[in-house]
């Protein structure tokens, strides 16, 4: 499993003064996802809709508005 590219824009073009820890996503080689967010499991987990499920290795995490909506030009329609 690889990065292939960072999907919108970076932290730092995003106001991050450090440009090092705020919320990302990525596209892997394989055609998945990579998002990093903040860890939210617990607070989330009761509130998810009664048809939606969470896998024992699958964690909740919140990534900023204005990251997705950053993204969301790159974000491939297929």
């Amino acid at each position: 499993m690889k990065i292939v590219r960072r999907i919108g824009a970076s932290p730092r073009e995003r106001g991050s003064v450090t440009g090092e820890t705020c919320p990302d996503i990525f596209e892997l080689n394989d055609g998945n996802f990579a998002v990093i967010g903040t860890e939210a499991t617990a607070a989330l987990d009761t509130e998810l809709p009664a048809d939606a499920a969470r896998a024992d290795d699958e964690r909740i995490v919140v990534v900023s508005r204005e990251t997705l909506i950053r993204a969301k030009a790159d974000i491939p329609d297929a």
